[in-house]
């Protein structure tokens, strides 16, 4: 059976999102629960890499705080916000329902031009200014780089 696409820019990079996801989610299944908690890094200052937990703690609130930044940026009330813990057996659902937040969000938006993503202009906390297709593939490499960071505790 072929995987469904979604249409357009706005289709192809939320599907982009759901893969770094998905990926995510198989690395996540295939720990314990004590792999997931371990302490990994306890010198470092950001408290969100010193365990897998908290990591995915970070890259769930991470996509909840993308999808507000769209949601601003088109006057729709946040609504939803981010978990506390996560635990490794939520990890999955919680991944998920991010997922689904950001769809929400987009929904009678999916074939917005071209035009109009490069015109969206969406200062992040952090310092830049991001298009809509710039904040996507933010979030994009954003679970990549997070989900290398977990293979690379697990390696250890």
């Amino acid at each position: 059976m072929s995987k469904p696409y979604r249409q357009g820019p706005v289709g192809a990079l939320v599907d982009e999102y759901e893969r770094a996801v998905g990926e995510l989610v198989r690395v996540l299944d295939s720990i314990s629960d004590e792999q997931y908690v371990l302490l990994r890094d306890a010198a470092t200052e950001d408290e969100d890499c010193r365990s897998i937990q908290t990591i995915v703690r970070h890259v769930i609130g991470s996509g909840h705080g993308y999808a507000g930044m769209l949601r601003d940026a088109w006057g729709i009330p946040r609504g939803l916000s981010a978990p506390g813990g996560v635990a490794r057996s939520e990890a999955g659902p919680k991944l998920r329902e991010m997922l689904a937040y950001t769809s929400e969000t987009l929904s009678g938006r999916w074939e917005i031009s071209a035009g109009d993503m490069i015109a969206m202009r969406m200062p992040a906390r952090w310092g830049p200014v991001y298009d809509l297709e710039q904040l996507f593939e933010h979030a994009i490499v954003h679970v990549l780089r997070h989900r290398r960071q977990i293979e690379r505790f697990l390696d250890r």
